[in-house]
């Protein structure tokens, strides 16, 4: 049985990815910073599923869990753990920022670190960071998307140094998603529905490509286009396309 590991695991596509990889029978270990809430979902999911509360802002949440990952020797890491701040960069709490790339940025590097050494070291293993289409938008609510554009960056990298090592390293970035994200930022949902995926959307597609071995996954054909054109689109343009889109408040 491989052992799991899913950040942000209480709603969203966390809590999707955390049933998904359940389904297929592998032990999988929940984190978040709800003790209660996750503890509750891990007991729905049943006694293949374990709750590991944990608050990867700071470094000791993040110590606690590498520790796990190194003694459970996982073989699937999801750092899907994020949030988004509705203020604008020089508006927000700098304490709310700095947590934000801990959270985004920090804790993503610090837990693949220690994730890929031990899958190298046994020659299997996959690693799915969830990033986002906002990081290819450099005007989308500036940390957010500089934080997400790092993260798809990294994991890229990543994974050229280590697929011969048979580990697998993906980005998942996945456009707009029906789940609680806007409303903890608050901010009103953007764009018109059709727009919109559900996270079950979202981790099908994910697993597939991980499966097919790609190294970047954006789901939808909507948002498959989009990445591709915002690549072809002068930068002056894809600025004033991400400020059109940025998060208001609600």
């Amino acid at each position: 049985m491989v052992t799991a590991f899913v950040t942000g695991a209480t709603s969203g596509i966390g809590a999707c990815f955390a049933r998904a990889l359940a389904a297929e029978g592998h032990e999988v270990v929940l984190i978040a910073r709800d003790g209660a809430r996750l503890k509750a979902f891990a007991a729905e999911l049943g006694p293949a599923a374990r709750a590991l509360p944990a608050d990867l802002s700071t470094a000791d949440g993040c110590a606690l869990v590498e520790a796990e990952l190194a003694a459970s020797q996982a073989g699937i890491l999801v750092n899907n753990a994020g949030f988004g701040i509705a203020d604008r960069f020089h508006e927000a709490p700098l304490d709310l920022v700095q947590r934000q790339l801990d959270v985004n940025v920090t804790a993503v590097l610090r837990l693949t670190r220690v994730a890929v050494a031990g899958m190298v070291a046994r020659g299997e293993g996959a690693i799915i960071n969830v990033s986002s289409v906002a990081g290819f938008l450099s005007g989308y609510e500036a940390t957010y998307s500089a934080g997400k554009n790092w993260v798809t960056s990294f994991s890229e990298g990543v994974a050229a140094e280590v697929r011969a090592d048979g580990v697998l390293v993906m980005a998942l970035c996945p456009g707009f998603t029906r789940t609680e994200f806007h409303e903890r930022a608050g901010v009103r949902r953007p764009g018109p529905g059709f727009l919109w995926l559900t996270p079950e959307r979202v981790v099908r597609d994910a697993l597939a490509d991980l499966r097919r071995g790609k190294v970047l996954s954006v789901p939808g054909r909507r948002y498959k286009a989009f990445v591709l054109a915002l690549d072809l689109l002068p930068r002056p343009i894809v600025r004033a396309l991400g400020q059109r889109l940025t998060r208001k408040r609600a």
